[in-house]
């Protein structure tokens, strides 16, 4: 089987949890033996890569034409056998700030020779600027609520879905799967143009991101993708119902293949003994966003250091809420107790780890929440918010609801007061997560492929 794939993310460039998913599920499908074509954008810094070997990209032709300006090679790290990567000259950085989206602009344009063809985009309204807030580079635009998204993330999307339109037409594939909203325009052009079965892969919805205030654009765009796709993937029972409920699928349609997590990271660090403190530590790990539910650990905290003193809360993460957290640690009067240590990757995701003696996700709405397999693979022991997926698989994990600030306290104290307990969970969390395979996930994506395959087939 022969998989084109197409994902806005894939380590070492990542913003969350949706490059770590691609990265293992691609693994796993490789490892099975099935072939994936995976089309990438390329508007990143080719001298951090570590996991896949980008190459700095080629001059486009002359004349600019999209079929020129693709770039696609085999990565020489040995961890893909079956894997080609297709690097296109799109922007898609979510996350980052306007000025560095501008900056990517400008470096692919120079890269090609000129300004690579994007469609015209819907100007967007920027929201005002906070007092205090540097000043918004001049022709910027943002989309979504606050700073979620940064430039015309819209007209890159379609430079993406063009661009990717033109990887499909010389390549030989049997179904198409696409990795959240930004590729669904995408993956609705190359299912249009070559005729084969669309998958969409749904990672997070854009309720799951705002809640409330929905951005109608990007809610139209997942609904299309979704209801154009022969069969939807969730990556966990409460996303499932979301679809179902709130985008209107068939049921019948939607499959569940939750994530997981391999044994990937350098022998070295594993084998370092644990960092030894007289504080005991917490961790919160992800982007600080309303989605991940920071208040509510800075709450929780807040009532934990009333009862004890010796414990120092740790937030490492970047996001549009940062800011106004730092400002609400100093409000509570917990501010010499809570640290940030702003976005982490690599080996020091692992260091922050192999240091807390307790990881906590209070999110508010988490499709899944890969973080809680990192911890226990490091031996943390977790609490989790009951609205993710990943409450779904998991049993040894301490549940609270994030609004229980209360209860999620009195779980954080009893960890870090009983010993027994905390070695209790850290030693089934470790059993549990240890039976979890991107393998056996990416089985049961084969499964879901050829029941779109069959359900095309004349």
């Amino acid at each position: 089987m022969n998989v084109f794939m197409l994902g806005w993310e894939f380590p070492p460039y990542i913003s969350g949890g949706l490059g770590t998913a691609c990265y293992g599920l691609t693994r796993g499908l490789d490892r099975l033996g099935i072939r994936v074509q995976f089309v990438l954008p390329r508007a990143v810094d080719v001298s951090a890569a570590s996991h896949v070997q980008i190459r700095s990209p080629a001059s486009a032709a002359a004349d600019g034409s999209l079929e020129a300006s693709g770039l696609s090679f085999v990565p020489e790290t040995g961890e893909f056998r079956h894997t080609e990567f297709h690097a296109v000259d799109a922007v898609i950085q979510p996350y980052a700030r306007p000025e560095r989206e501008i900056s990517a602009v400008e470096r692919i344009e120079r890269a090609t020779r000129g300004p690579a063809p994007a469609p015209t985009a819907r100007p967007v309204t920027a929201p005002q600027a906070q007092p205090g807030t540097p000043p918004t580079p001049q022709g910027t635009s943002f989309i979504g609520s606050g700073d979620h998204y940064a430039g015309d993330l819209y007209a890159e999307v379609d430079r993406y879905a063009a661009l990717a339109s033109a990887v499909a037409r010389r390549t030989d594939f049997d179904v198409i799967h696409a990795h959240d909203w930004m590729t669904y325009t995408a993956g609705i052009a190359v299912a249009g143009i070559t005729r084969k079965p669309l998958v969409v892969h749904v990672h997070s919805t854009e309720f799951d991101r705002s809640g409330i205030n929905v951005n109608q654009r990007i809610y139209d765009i997942e609904r299309a993708g979704m209801h154009a796709a022969t069969r939807v993937i969730c990556v966990s029972y409460l996303t499932r119902n979301i679809v179902v409920t709130r985008y209107g699928v068939d049921p019948r349609r939607v499959e569940v293949v939750y994530n997981a997590i391999d044994e990937n990271g350098p022998s070295a660090l594993r084998s370092l003994p644990p960092i030894r403190q007289d504080e005991k530590i917490v961790l919160f790990l992800g982007r600080i966003t309303m989605q991940k539910g920071p208040e509510y650990f800075l709450a929780a905290a807040k009532r934990v250091l009333e009862v004890m003193e010796n414990v120092r809360f740790v937030m490492a993460g970047s996001g549009d809420m940062v800011r106004r957290v730092i400002e609400l640690a100093a409000e509570m009067g917990i501010g010499h107790k809570v640290l940030f240590t702003g976005f982490l990757r690599g080996d020091d995701v692992a260091r922050v780890f192999r240091m807390a003696d307790l990881y906590v996700m209070p999110s508010v709405s988490e499709p899944f929440g890969i973080t809680p397999l990192e911890a226990l693979s490091n031996d943390v022991p977790v609490l989790i918010s009951k609205q993710s997926g990943v409450a779904e698989m998991l049993t040894h994990a301490l549940k609270v609801d994030f609004w229980d600030v209360d209860e999620m306290a009195n779980q954080i104290v009893a960890v870090l007061r009983h010993p027994p307990l905390q070695a209790t969970l850290r030693s089934h969390g470790r059993i549990e997560v240890n039976a979890l395979s991107w393998t056996d996930s990416a089985a049961r994506c084969v499964q879901v492929y050829r029941m779109a395959i069959a359900a095309t087939e004349p």
